[in-house]
This record gives C-alpha cells, sequence and structure tokens, in this order.
C-alpha cells in the first residue's frame, strides 16, 4: 500500500500539469515554493560551497570582523577586480555569510560570525579541495575507479600498508586539521562526562594532545596518555611541552591495530577514530582495547554518527562519499556501535547524550570489574 500511494504521489508531483496548478494554487503555492527552492539548492550546492571556499581562501571573515568595509577596501584587500569583487559578495550576502550595511559596505552576517569563531571550520573548507576533485567523477568513486585518491595521500595512515613508517611531514596536515577543531568536541565531552573522577585517562588515535590539553584541567588529578603513530606522537610530546604539562602527560607512539596497547588506564576514549575505519578493523581494535583494559575502566567513544535526529544529511551524505573517497570507514548507528561494543565483552555499554549531536555523538562502555564476573 505504500509503495502504491508514493507511486500515485510521484506521478502527480511528476506531471507538469500539477506543477504548474500547484505554482498557482493559494494552499499548495508554498510547498512548490519550497520544493523547487530545495531541488534549486541540490543543483546549485557546489556553487555555493565554491562561493564559501573563496571567502575563506581571501581571509574575508577575517578582514571584516574587526569593522564593515566598503567595496573598494574590499577589493583593494582581496587584490579583486572591483567587479568581481561585487559578484563574490552579492554571492556572500545570498548565502548569509555577509550582510550590506549603510554606506555601501559589508559585513559579516551570523553565519560568518559564527564560522570566524570557529577556525577549524575555515581549515576544513579550505581542505575540502582534495574532496572536490576526488568528486569530480562520483560515478567512477563509486565503481572504485580513479585509485589512489587525493583523500587517500591526504589521511596515508587509512590505507598505507605500514602507517608506523610515517615521516613528521607526512602527518603533520591532518594532525593540525584534527587539532584545530578538537575544542568544541572537548567542550561538549566535558558537558557530558565526568573527568574528574578518573586518575588516569589514555587517548587511542589522539592527534598531538589537543584532546587532551583541553580536558586536562578537568581532570587536575588524572595522568594523561597519547598513542598514536610515531612521527604523530613525536609532536604530542612537543605539544606537552609547550602546555606546561610534562609532569602528567606522556605520549606513546605505536600503531592501534598491531602493537601493544597501553594498560593501566580508568580511562580511554576514542574520538573520531572508529569511523574513519572498516567494520573488521573496527571490531578487531574494540576486542583488542577490551583485553587490554583493567577491570572496571570505562571506554569514551565519540564521533559523528548516524541514524540520530537531523544527522541524515552528515553522516549518510557527507560522510559516506568523504570516508568513500579516502578509501575506508563509515559513520554508524549508535546501536551497531553497542552491539560491537558489547560483542567484544564490554558492558554497561550506552549512549551519553550531547550538547550538538550532529557533530559528535557519544557512547559510553565498561569493561567488567572482578567482582561482576564470578
Amino acid at each position: 500500500m505504500r509503495d502504491r500511494l508514493a507511486a500515485w504521489r510521484n506521478r502527480l508531483v511528476a506531471s507538469p500539469a500539477f506543477q504548474r496548478f500547484a505554482a498557482g494554487f493559494p494552499l499548495t503555492r508554498p510547498i512548490a515554493t519550497r520544493q523547487s527552492q530545495a531541488l534549486f539548492d541540490l543543483c546549485a550546492g557546489f556553487v555555493y560551497a565554491q562561493i564559501l571556499a573563496a571567502c575563506v581562501e581571501l581571509g574575508l571573515f577575517e578582514m571584516l570582523e574587526p569593522e564593515p568595509l566598503d567595496l573598494a577596501g574590499i577589493a583593494s584587500r582581496t587584490q579583486l577586480p572591483e567587479a568581481a569583487a561585487v559578484r563574490l559578495l552579492d554571492g556572500a550576502v545570498a548565502l548569509d555569510l555577509l550582510e550590506r550595511r549603510a554606506g555601501g559596505r559589508y559585513g559579516l552576517a551570523m553565519l560568518g560570525a559564527a564560522l570566524r569563531g570557529n577556525p577549524g571550520i575555515a581549515r576544513m573548507i579550505a581542505h575540502h579541495r582534495l574532496l572536490y576533485a576526488d568528486l569530480a567523477d562520483p560515478v567512477g568513486l563509486l565503481r572504485g575507479e580513479g585509485r589512489p585518491t587525493r583523500l587517500e595521500g591526504f589521511w596515508d595512515y587509512a590505507t598505507s600498508a605500514s602507517p608506523s613508517d610515517a615521516a613528521p611531514d607526512a602527518v603533520a596536515a591532518y594532525s593540525a586539521l584534527m587539532a584545530d577543531s578538537q575544542h568544541f568536541v572537548a567542550d561538549d565531552l566535558v558537558a557530558a562526562h565526568d573527568f574528574r573522577r578518573h586518575r588516569a585517562v589514555l587517548d587511542i588515535g589522539g592527534g598531538d594532545g589537543a584532546f587532551l590539553r583541553a580536558i586536562a584541567r578537568h581532570a587536575p588529578a588524572a595522568t594523561l596518555t597519547v598513542f598514536d603513530l610515531p612521527a604523530v606522537a613525536e609532536r604530542a610530546t612537543l605539544r606537552f611541552a609547550q602546555a606546561g604539562l610534562t609532569d602528567r602527560a606522556r605520549a606513546i607512539g605505536g600503531d592501534m591495530h598491531r602493537d601493544p596497547l597501553p594498560g593501566g588506564a580508568d580511562l580511554v576514549t576514542l574520538v573520531r577514530v572508529l569511523h574513519d575505519h572498516d567494520d573488521d578493523a573496527v571490531r578487531a581494535l574494540l576486542t583488542r582495547l577490551r583485553q587490554a583494559m583493567v577491570p572496571g575502566a570505562t571506554l569514551l567513544i565519540a564521533e559523528p554518527m548516524a541514524g540520530l535526529p537531523g544527522t541524515a544529511r552528515m553522516a549518510d551524505a557527507y560522510f559516506g562519499f568523504y570516508l568513500l573517497a579516502m578509501g575506508s570507514g563509515r559513520a554508524r548507528t549508535p546501536a551497531e556501535l553497542c552491539a560491537m561494543l558489547q560483542r567484544a565483552g564490554f558492558t554497561a555499554v550506552k549512549p551519553l547524550a550531547t550538547r550538538r549531536p550532529l557533530l559528535m555523538a557519544a557512547i559510553v562502555a565498561s569493561v567488567p570489574d572482578s567482582t561482576s564476573v564470578k
């Protein structure tokens, strides 16, 4: 019955005569207008993204943060002809990134101001040049053609046969990219989980230690350990020293999929790690973690997840194709991750509410203590 109703609906909507009627009839006109706008946005989305990319590359948001500027001032600072600057500015206004001010000036709109307050987003927008190049032939990408992709070269650990051999310059770009956006991840996790009760925190795949540095004051009694590829761990050691944390923070180099995992922590975190890897690798990693963790310890997983209200476009559309180009991984639902954790031997597995599930959802699980496994 549902299929028959959907077929009838689709025949009706596809009819040019019905489209003309819907666009003119007062009760259906708002619906027709919204549908037309949604269809146009799908067709024009790449152009919108390129306008945003141009604004970021030219530094428009930083430029207009102190005060609005007129056309001549913007054209001079961006080294664009005035006619080209008008075209870009009008596009940015149409996308609610900028707004027109008195005297022919342009200033930040709310979206532009929000982006300016999150420099990690601007870095990700610039990074999308690689993704756009890989998506130039989306059908070829789906068929497995055109390998290796640009993103595979950037996230080389995802497909490398020997990730531990990566050179320092090979990990610098992606380590910096992830570090730039860790502050809002840490803010949401601090609001969702009490880090003060832990004595030792181990962050698996923790990059240059940005997440641990961000939560350090919220776990004042805890030692902090990053476990990541050797070249990445070297960066973390330097960052800990710069932050004055060498007395309680350290970095250990190794491959999480092959090398022994550090033990002794009562909290182990996987922050934006699992969705980068295929199911077999995730199941194997969770099993290895369960075997390495001490009884009673907690595992905290935080990453973008599918199947939550409002996350379909992020998880299924954006990450679906981003991770395809990257060469591994997928966004999973909380139910899928909970099932994987239970099969690996974790208990008390449950989702953890976060402020912004569109950006990051969380799950906590426990290793059975000695009194619960008699």
